[in-house]
C-alpha cells in the first residue's frame, strides 16, 4: 500500500523562469505558482489568474491548450470572441455561445457540436429559431419547441420525435390541436385530450388507449359522457358515472 503524497507534489506547478508575466503579475502578486498561474496544466489555475488579470485574456485566444483558451474565452471582450468562432474544440465554441452577441449567433447555428446548438436554441430572439426546427439532433428541437412562438409551431407538429411533438402538444394553439388527435403516442393524445375545447373530445372517445379516454372522460359533454358510461374500461366507465352524477347535481 503505498503511502498518500504530499499535498504539493499533486499540485501542478509551472516553470517560472521562462514565463512572461513573472517581471510584472507575479513581482506585483497577481499570480503565485501553485494557485493562480496561466502556464499551469490546472483549469482552477488558470481560472484564478484570468480573475485576477482578465486584461490578459486576449493574449491567448489562440493558446495551444484548449482548456486555456476556453478559459480566455470567458474574459474576451464580445467583440474579439468573434475571432474565435473557428476554434476547433467544442468547448470553447460552447463559451461562445455563451457570450457572443446574439446579433451574432447565427454563426453557430450549424455548429457540428450539439451543445453549442443548444444554447444558440436558448438565446436566440423566439422569431428567428425556424432555422432550428429541422436540426438533425432531437434535444436541439426540443429547445425550439419550447421557445418558437406557438403560431409557428405547425411545421414540427410531424417531428420524428416523440418528445419534441409532446412539447408541441403543449404550446400549440388550442384551435389547432385538432392536428394531433391521431398521434401515435398516447402521451402526446393525452395532452390534447387536456388541452382541446371539450366539444371536440368525441373524436377520442374510442381510442384506443384508456388512459386518453379517461382524459376524455373528465372533460367530455354530457351527450359524450352517456357513451363513455358503457366504456370497457372501469377505470374510464367510473370517472364518466361520476361526472355524470355532478352535472345532474348541478341542473
Amino acid at each position: 500500500m503505498t503511502e498518500a503524497q504530499p499535498m504539493e507534489l499533486l499540485t501542478p506547478t509551472a516553470d517560472c523562469s521562462h514565463c512572461p508575466h513573472r517581471g510584472d503579475r507575479l513581482a506585483a502578486g497577481r499570480c503565485q505558482p501553485g494557485d493562480r498561474c496561466v502556464k499551469a496544466m490546472s483549469g482552477r489555475q488558470i481560472e484564478r489568474f484570468f480573475r485576477e488579470n482578465p486584461d490578459l485574456a486576449q493574449d491567448y485566444a489562440g493558446d495551444d491548450f484548449w482548456e486555456r483558451r476556453a478559459i480566455a474565452a470567458r474574459y474576451i471582450s464580445q467583440q474579439r470572441l468573434l475571432e474565435m468562432i473557428g476554434d476547433p474544440d467544442e468547448v470553447v465554441r460552447r463559451v461562445l455561445a455563451y457570450r457572443l452577441p446574439v446579433e451574432e449567433l447565427h454563426r453557430l447555428i450549424d455548429d457540428s457540436d450539439r451543445e453549442v446548438r443548444i444554447t444558440v436554441a436558448d438565446r436566440l430572439p423566439p422569431e428567428q429559431l425556424e432555422r432550428l426546427a429541422s436540426d438533425s439532433d432531437y434535444l436541439v428541437r426540443k429547445y425550439v419547441a419550447r421557445r418558437m412562438p406557438p403560431g409557428r409551431l405547425f411545421r414540427m407538429i410531424c417531428d420524428d420525435d416523440r418528445e419534441v411533438r409532446m412539447t408541441v402538444a403543449r404550446r400549440l394553439p388550442e384551435e389547432s390541436l385538432g392536428l394531433l388527435l391521431h398521434d401515435q403516442e398516447p402521451e402526446i393524445r393525452r395532452i390534447v385530450a387536456e388541452r382541446i375545447q371539450p366539444e371536440a373530445l368525441n373524436a377520442l372517445l374510442n381510442d384506443p388507449d384508456w388512459s386518453v379516454r379517461v382524459k376524455v372522460a373528465e372533460r367530455a359533454t354530457a351527450a359524450a359522457l352517456e357513451t363513455l358510461v358503457y366504456d370497457p374500461d372501469p377505470d374510464v366507465k367510473e370517472v364518466a358515472r361520476q361526472r355524470l352524477r355532478e352535472i345532474q347535481a348541478d341542473e
